[in-house]
């Protein structure tokens, strides 16, 4: 039987970003340095697979630092944590080692720079999202305003309307948040912003790919985990631009082949966290039931690296 044709166009930048990258790194040779168990505070990155990977080399994904044990290695997710953690893990004479992204870090350093200057901090981001609570508790509370949407900036009521800054999550839709931008400004003439946008370049650029991809195709799937706020984005980003139909899926079993009857063409991507073995899996599924031709769509080259922290490029004591 003949299959049916098919173009799956496959966007560039996808897939892991140098922060994720980084992150996964440091739980690797962690293991490989104090050997198993690893504990993690709170999922070292936002994807099942990564996260189950690293559980059989012998990592323990906790929520809490009360969950650790006192004489075992912890390890601080990419999201970053607030200062009270790494505050009570010291104070427990713990070793822990901070996987926090830098990029995210240097949003935390922003609002610590801000606060000295006696700004009192906006953030736009998503509340419960580890990365805004980590950020939000860098600073004493009520320091900081958390703004989700433009209509949540008709309700900030700021200490000193001139004596304000704005701070991002990483991983917003640039669109989105340029729009909380604006409304901020208006609302705040005086307000403070960013030297460089907080969204990280891995955000962006996935961003721009998808926007280049989703006029030209039927359907959009974007591989990534339903609690990871850059790959939701990207299908926010997919409608959006004007592609109909764009779902999130963590792999090639969770694809609707029924909803995709008939189509002639799919824009594949993946969040920064996902990892490219999941994209070829799903590309393996679409050759098995079309014809396939792929075309990347690249809009841009990421050649960012972070480094793993000094403590684990050391050799073991």
């Amino acid at each position: 039987m003949t299959k049916p044709a098919l173009t799956l166009y496959v966007a560039a930048p996808r897939g892991f970003c140098a922060g994720v990258d980084r992150a996964i790194k440091i739980v690797e040779l962690a293991i490989e340095k104090w050997g198993a168990p690893v504990y993690v505070r709170h999922e070292i990155v936002h994807n099942k697979y990564v996260v189950d990977g690293l559980r059989e080399l012998g990592a323990v994904f906790v929520e809490e630092l009360d969950e650790c044990p006192d004489d075992r290695p912890v390890i601080f997710s990419a999201h970053g944590v607030p200062k009270a953690v790494p505050a009570e893990a010291a104070k427990r004479e713990m070793l822990f080692v901070d996987a926090t992204c830098p990029l995210v870090s240097k949003v935390h350093i922003e609002a610590e720079r801000h606060h000295a200057n006696g700004l009192q901090m906006v953030m736009i981001g998503h509340e419960g999202h580890p990365e805004t609570v980590g950020t939000m508790g860098q600073l004493p509370d009520g320091e900081v305003i958390l703004v989700e949407t433009v209509a949540d900036v008709v309700t900030v009521e700021p200490r000193d309307p001139e004596r304000l800054a704005f701070i991002t999550q990483t991983t917003l839709s640039v669109d989105d948040t340029a729009d909380i931008v604006s409304a901020l400004q208006a609302r705040f003439p005086a307000i403070v912003g960013p030297h460089k946008e907080d969204i990280c370049y891995a955000t962006t650029n996935r961003q721009e790919a998808v926007k280049a991809l989703a006029p030209k195709v039927d359907a959009l799937l974007v591989i990534g985990a339903p609690n990871s706020s850059n790959s939701k984005r990207l299908v926010e980003v997919g409608r959006t631009a004007g592609c109909g139909y764009a779902q999130l899926v963590q792999r090639a079993t969770e694809i609707d082949w029924r909803a995709l009857d008939g189509i002639k063409s799919v824009g594949l991507t993946a969040g920064a966290s996902a990892p490219e073995v999941l994209v070829n899996e799903v590309i393996d599924a679409f050759r098995e039931r079309y014809d396939v031709t792929v075309e990347l769509i690249e809009t841009a080259k990421e050649r960012v690296e972070f480094k793993v922290p000094r403590v684990l490029r050391e050799p073991a004591a």
